[in-house]
């Protein structure tokens, strides 16, 4: 693949190759493009906003941020998040990382999806859901120089994205309802699955094990 995409040096170590290499035969082409994207996307936000990442970090966080929605990483029944953060985790160690560097992958995954939060955190922490936000929902697009926006398509195709990444979220998601409770990953079963129900903050307040 291109070593340098819109002004971005994809990192030349072993472990991109090898996050790169499970990704392409674990995930096929709609979530490698996808991720490449979010890596490129969230690398430009953070230059522009003059926050510092480790690129090989933030690489890999990307790479395993969607990883969760293939097959399941571990027995327990979690969130996809989860499941592809402790799957990052368990890859950086295995391969001589630090704990610390492991632990801010591990958080730049578990929160990709939360809203608010991980944009106040450190730097591959924020621009990994920066390069999230831009590429699924279009967040900051306008803020991007649209040479680079181009450059970087045209290197990683979108194809029929909405309709494609939104039917993987429904087949990794609809075996474990459950998981989705007080996140956005409830609203794409809402939206898709026949018969499917939110939990509710307020039923489990009424639910709980409190005479009043």
């Amino acid at each position: 693949m291109t070593d340098t995409i819109a002004g971005i040096e994809i990192p030349d170590t072993r472990a991109v190759a090898e996050a790169t290499d499970f990704l392409r035969d674990t995930a096929g082409p709609l979530l490698l493009h996808h991720s490449r994207r979010v890596f490129l996307f969230g690398s430009l936000h953070a230059r522009a906003r003059g926050i510092e990442t480790d690129p090989e970090l933030l690489y890999v966080s990307a790479m395993f941020h969607d990883a969760g929605l293939l097959t399941p990483f571990s027995d327990a029944e979690q969130r996809f998040e989860l499941d592809g953060a402790d799957h990052a985790r368990s890859f950086l160690l295995e391969r001589g990382f630090p704990e610390h560097a492991a632990e801010v992958v591990w958080l730049a995954i578990a929160l990709h999806t939360t809203p608010g939060v991980p944009g106040r955190m450190g730097g591959e922490i924020a621009a990994t859901t920066f390069g999230v936000l831009t590429d699924a929902i279009g967040w900051g697009l306008d803020r991007l120089d649209g040479g680079q926006v181009e450059e970087i398509v045209a290197v990683h195709p979108r194809g029929d994205f909405k309709k494609e990444f939104l039917q993987v979220f429904v087949e990794g998601l609809k075996n474990r309802p459950g998981t989705t409770y007080g996140t956005v990953n409830a609203d794409v079963l809402e939206h898709f699955v026949p018969g499917f129900r939110r939990g509710s903050m307020v039923r489990r307040v009424m639910d709980a094990p409190w005479p009043q």
